[in-house]
């Protein structure tokens, strides 16, 4: 991916909250900015849908706190499935989040073009891997990969949860991207 370029435009739509809903979605916004201090715009994409935008603050929310899987592995899924995906959005917003944590820039950079290279230990490296594999190949997964796996102790729900927060991350690429929501302030 170059970002040099990559030449954004406006959005395809606004989001625009549904009459009578109007008192729910700021809660779930206000909830959001108090816990990150701001509203991502791909988020603030889904207050079309009130109840879209419940569960994927609820999804948001087991990965960050409810999952075995440590948030740092889960942004880093994110972050590399984003660059796979080249969403400017995504890429951005993890990397962020990533930093916060106290990821060394050039370490995540690096990892980009080379996933074997991210800033984990081995165990968590394994889960990577596999997550990222689950989005470029799933119908060549077998049952090998999965051992190889939980030989480094991963449950079968940690595998699970991996690889869908590798998928419902791709899935929300492809939502921003056929929006048009590219960056931050893309609402503005």
């Amino acid at each position: 991916m170059n970002n040099e370029a990559i030449k954004f435009e406006k959005p395809l739509i606004n989001p625009v909250v549904p009459e009578g809903d109007e008192q729910r979605v700021s809660g779930i916004l206000a909830a959001i900015e108090e816990h990150i201090g701001f509203v991502p715009d791909g988020l603030r994409l889904y207050s079309f849908s009130p109840p879209l935008l419940e569960a994927f603050v609820g999804n948001i929310s087991y990965f960050n706190g409810g999952a075995h899987i440590s948030p740092a592995l889960t942004a880093m899924i994110r972050y590399l499935a984003s660059w796979q995906a080249e969403c400017t959005f995504c890429i951005t917003m993890n990397e962020g989040f990533l930093m916060n944590m106290g990821f060394d820039l050039n370490a995540l950079r690096a990892a980009r073009g080379n996933p074997d290279a991210a800033p984990l230990d081995e165990k968590d490296k394994v889960l990577l891997l596999f997550a990222l594999r689950t989005l470029d190949e799933p119908e060549n997964i077998r049952q090998a990969d999965l051992q190889a796996v939980r030989r480094y102790g991963w449950s079968d729900r940690d595998i699970f949860d991996a690889t869908v927060q590798a998928a419902n991350n791709r899935a929300f690429t492809n939502v921003l991207k056929t929006f048009n929501i590219e960056a931050q302030g893309a609402f503005a």
